[in-house]
């Protein structure tokens, strides 16, 4: 397996703050474990993204603003959004590390990547930063891959805490991103209720699965296995891409869910089958949240050892995720949903 992660030390370089909770040690934590296990993984060089590649997804207006945050020391975009001198450039590189992720797996230059990029994107709309993201890397990622790579179908599975309210402003009104996503429920931003399926022709292409908290590695599988998978084999997409929170992560500061490094491993094989299956193992995350510094680091790293085929889990976690019948009760309430526009 060839693959990808898209690193630089630029990312480091995006300070929202001595006290914030997405600091750069969050990443600079998994460059240390890279540093010591990451031999065999690929490393491309990104470019930064243009204006032209951030209008995919954002107002000019937008851009303008973030863009003049550069070179401040200190910028308040709202009460949870800060910059620093370089945080404009580090959010363009971000954005254009998931456009090169996509642009060479559509290529046959990779088999898969993980663009572990900071700041994060997928709160950000198309005239706001919010939730920590300035830019929406991942929907940036998925509108050039529909205009510019021939791609006319892309999943975009989102297991961050929060909902990607931002990625499902993107792309609510079109068929051609089905946006998937599991969330804690009511939690920042607040959006990602059941009844929230699209709009017009986007009607049906986006589902929104809200938890309680307090699922783990056993309740995501089921989610997976039961309704994820199913409905993206019927939508058949040429590209995968993943919106990487690890904010569920057992320890998380911010969340209430209980989900491990084998959890997210798993969610990471089915995936990978999926991708094998219905577009030639085209599969990118890129990273979200994720607060827990020892937790994002070892979550990481298991999700890389899927990727690249060395293969995390053992046979016999791998059969219990796959058999998994401990469903949350949320579950059953949107496959009935869902059973309107797919076959589950």
């Amino acid at each position: 397996m060839k693959t990808a992660v898209f690193k630089d030390d630029l990312f480091l370089e995006h300070d929202p703050g001595n006290s914030h909770v997405e600091s750069p040690l969050r990443l600079r934590m998994i460059h240390n474990r890279l540093n010591e296990e990451g031999k065999d993984f690929y490393y491309p060089k990104a470019e930064p993204a243009g204006e032209e590649l951030l209008a995919l997804n954002h107002s000019h207006s937008h851009i303008r603003r973030i863009k003049a945050t550069a070179g401040k020391s200190y910028s308040i975009l709202d009460p949870d959004t800060c910059t620093s001198r370089k945080s404009y450039e580090a959010a363009c590189l971000a954005a254009g590390s998931v456009v090169q992720g996509v642009r060479m797996l559509v290529n046959g230059e990779i088999n898969n990547g993980f663009a572990l990029v900071r700041p994060p994107g997928h709160h950000a709309e198309a005239e706001a930063a919010m939730g920590f993201c300035l830019f929406n890397n991942i929907a940036i990622g998925a509108h050039y891959a529909l205009r510019h790579l021939g791609v006319e179908k892309v999943l975009i599975v989102d297991w961050d805490l929060h909902h990607g309210n931002g990625t499902q402003h993107s792309f609510y009104d079109t068929d051609q991103v089905l946006y998937f996503s599991t969330h804690q429920y009511p939690c920042f931003p607040g959006s990602g209720a059941v009844a929230e399926l699209g709009n017009g022709k986007g009607e049906g292409y986006t589902l929104n699965v809200p938890l309680p908290g307090g699922q783990g590695n056993e309740e995501f599988a089921s989610i997976f296995n039961e309704l994820l998978i199913p409905v993206a084999r019927s939508y058949a997409p040429d590209l995968v891409l993943v919106s990487a929170g690890f904010d569920t992560y057992h320890a998380d500061p911010l969340g209430s869910m209980r989900v491990s490094e084998s959890g997210f491993a798993y969610m990471t094989r089915a995936l990978m089958d999926l991708a094998d299956q219905v577009c030639g193992g085209r599969l990118l995350l890129a990273l979200e949240g994720g607060y827990d510094i020892q937790g994002i680091s070892t979550s990481v790293m298991a999700v890389l050892k899927e990727l690249s085929g060395n293969g995390f889990l053992s046979d016999s976690e791998l059969n219990r995720y796959r058999n998994s019948n401990v469903s949350p009760s949320i579950l059953a309430k949107v496959q009935k949903v869902a059973e309107n526009y797919w076959k589950l």
